[in-house]
């Protein structure tokens, strides 16, 4: 029953997020909107803010989902830009609000998860620090965000599959560079 509240909490802040900014919104509009009372917000979320960090990360798990292999990645990054085209007025209001921090924290994370599957299949056999490992994933991490907000704060125009063709051929082989070089180093 919980994660059936959490949900309809969740529905109805997305619901009022198509018609205003989330700075406009109060808890009365949500649990009026979601057929609830105070008190049954209060016992899942201490704010709104704490409702928009779990529709990002309960709902960034399954955006993702299996997709972190060399052979998936580009795959598992078009189904984040999915995600954020399938919740525009959401995440448009989330990224332009205070509570942007939790449209980032979603956006780092995932990639993150993304990335480091990507590494460690990609180092097998190689005799490289996991701390090195993680560089590399947070490298290109900051790299895929700051392009996602980008995209974002220019009113998602631009088709994904061309931002993902052109990562993929900035980063073609570089992962594995980066590994042979700090196996080299780890000798």
């Amino acid at each position: 029953m919980t994660e059936i509240t959490k949900k309809a909490l969740a529905d109805s802040l997305k619901k009022l997020l198509s018609h205003r900014a989330i700075d406009k919104i109060t808890i009365n509009d949500i649990v009026k909107d979601c057929g609830v009372n105070r008190q049954t917000f209060y016992y899942h979320f201490k704010d709104i803010y704490d409702l928009v960090d779990w529709i990002y990360t309960k709902e960034a798990s399954k955006a993702l989902g299996d997709k972190k292999s060399y052979d998936t990645w580009q795959q598992g990054f078009m189904n984040i830009f999915k995600y954020v085209l399938e919740n525009k007025d959401f995440v448009r209001n989330t990224c332009h609000s205070l509570s942007r921090e939790h449209l980032e924290k979603y956006l780092y994370n995932e990639t993150y998860n993304l990335l480091i599957g990507v590494v460690e299949e990609k180092a097998k056999g190689m005799n490289v620090r996991y701390e090195d490992k993680a560089f590399i994933a947070h490298f290109y991490k900051y790299a895929f965000v700051g392009l996602m907000l980008e995209w974002i704060d220019n009113g998602m125009k631009e088709e994904p599959s061309v931002i993902i063709e052109r990562i993929n051929v900035v980063i073609h082989g570089d992962i594995e560079k980066a590994l042979k070089n700090f196996s080299n180093n780890n000798v």
